[in-house]
């Protein structure tokens, strides 16, 4: 019993980072589709919070939420694809919804704290990036 409750085995370690990195990486690639798919729409009432233009922060935040995120999920260059999903969660949370009461900011900030967990821990072995950093490669 002692085994199973106390054990840091690093097999349940890298199994809960891999679960983490591609569920939370599913869920945010869907927002970026719906952004991607139904742009020229999405273009009309995107807001500026940056000020670069809202095609600019609309192309920004595909580009996080999307493309970023796809290589999240399968652990590649994970470290350097959570730069714009972070930035993207911190613009998201506290100036796009910075003046939203704490319900419309929580998704936003509960991302921002699983893509923060998931940069300082990295992406595990189970990842390309942990294929690639392996001393025994083939």
């Amino acid at each position: 019993m002692k085994k199973i409750f106390f054990n840091s085995d690093t097999i349940l370690k890298n199994l809960a980072l891999l679960t983490l990195r591609v569920s939370t990486a599913l869920m945010m690639a869907t927002h970026g589709w719906a952004k991607l798919s139904d742009f020229s729409a999405k273009l009309q009432t995107f807001s500026d919070p940056i000020g670069l233009g809202p095609a600019v922060s609309l192309q920004l935040v595909i580009f996080a939420e999307f493309f970023c995120a796809i290589f999240l999920a399968i652990g590649f260059l994970t470290r350097l694809s959570l730069i714009p999903l972070i930035i993207a969660m911190l613009v998201a949370a506290f100036i796009a919804h910075g003046d939203d009461p704490f319900s419309a900011q929580e998704k936003s900030l509960l991302f921002l704290t699983i893509f923060v967990s998931l940069f300082l821990l990295g992406p595990g072995k189970w990842s390309v990036d942990g294929q690639i950093n392996r001393k025994n490669n083939y």
